[in-house]
C-alpha cells in the first residue's frame, strides 16, 4: 500500500487498499495507537477523486508534474488570478501563533477560521477582520504581511513544540488591532524537550498538532511531517533502521 495523503484533523493516514479497485483506507493517528510500518520505494502519490484513487507511478515525490496541483488563491494577493473572482462568502483574516514567538496572517472563509487554525497547529489565534469576500481580505492580508509573515515553515513549528507562546509578544502584536474572537489550543502532547525531525512510520503515536505527527520510541521523541510520508511505499513491520536518540533519552 501507498500514502497517497493525510488527514490533520480527526488525523490519519491515507493509504491505498490492498484490493486492485482504487480505494483508499484510513490508519488512524489517535493517541495511544501503534504504527509499524517500514517505508519502500517513493514515488508519485498520483490523485484521489470522487471516485478513489489515480494511480501514477513516475518517481517524482510527492506529486509529479501532471498530478502537482497549486491553489491559485493561496498566491492571491487582492486581485484574482482566477479567468473569474468566485469568491463571494464572508472571510476571516487571522493572526495565529506558533510557540513561542513566531506569528503569521492569514485568511479563510469566516465559517472555517477554528479549523483552518487548527489545521496549521497553531497555538493561538486572533481573528482581526470580517470582510465580504476573499478579494478585500487578500489586500488586508497583504498589507499586514508587510511586518507580519504569512508563511511558517514546517521546521520552525517543530522547534517549537515543546515551547509555550510567549504571552507579552502576542499581547504586543494583538495591541494594534480589533480583535474579533480569540482562540487557544491545546494538542496534548507535553513536551520536555523538542523532539527529532524524522521521517517514519513506526512508533507509538504521542499526538498531532496540524500535520506534525509526533511517536514515541526506545530512542525517543520524534516529530514527522506527514506530508513527507506521502509517496512511500508501506511495508508491515516495524522500521529496524537508526535512528538519532532525543535529548529525553538520556
Amino acid at each position: 500500500m501507498q500514502v497517497v495523503g493525510y488527514q490533520p484533523l480527526d488525523p490519519a493516514l491515507l493509504v491505498t487498499s490492498d484490493a486492485a479497485d482504487g480505494g483508499v483506507e484510513r490508519v488512524p493517528l489517535a493517541r495511544g495507537a501503534d504504527l509499524a510500518f517500514s517505508l519502500g520505494e517513493r514515488h508519485c502519490a498520483g490523485a484521489l477523486t470522487a471516485d478513489g484513487h489515480v494511480a501514477c507511478d513516475a518517481p517524482a515525490a510527492p506529486y509529479c508534474e501532471a498530478h502537482r496541483s497549486t491553489w491559485v488563491c493561496a498566491r492571491c494577493t487582492g486581485t484574482c488570478l482566477k479567468d473569474e473572482m468566485d469568491c463571494y462568502q464572508e472571510h476571516a483574516v487571522y493572526l495565529a501563533a506558533f510557540a513561542p514567538a513566531t506569528f503569521k496572517v492569514g485568511v479563510t472563509r469566516l465559517e472555517r477560521l477554528e479549523t483552518r487554525l487548527r489545521e496549521q497547529g497553531a497555538d493561538r489565534g486572533a481573528h482581526v477582520h470580517t470582510v465580504s469576500n476573499g478579494r478585500i481580505a487578500r489586500e488586508l492580508e497583504a498589507d499586514i504581511a508587510r511586518d507580519v509573515t504569512d508563511r511558517v515553515r514546517v521546521p520552525t513549528k517543530v522547534a517549537g513544540l515543546h515551547r509555550r507562546v510567549d504571552d507579552e509578544a502576542w499581547a504586543a502584536l494583538l495591541a494594534d488591532f480589533d480583535v474579533a474572537e480569540r482562540f487557544e489550543f491545546d494538542y496534548g502532547l507535553a513536551l520536555a524537550d523538542q523532539p527529532v525531525p524524522e521521517t517514519l512510520a513506526t512508533g507509538r503515536v504521542r499526538g498531532t498538532k496540524g500535520r506534525l505527527l509526533v511517536l514515541e520510541r526506545e530512542t525517543g521523541t520524534y516529530a514527522v511531517d506527514l506530508r513527507d510520508l506521502v509517496g512511500y511505499e508501506l511495508r508491515d513491520g516495524a522500521s529496524d533502521r537508526e535512528l538519532q536518540s532525543s535529548l529525553a533519552s538520556f
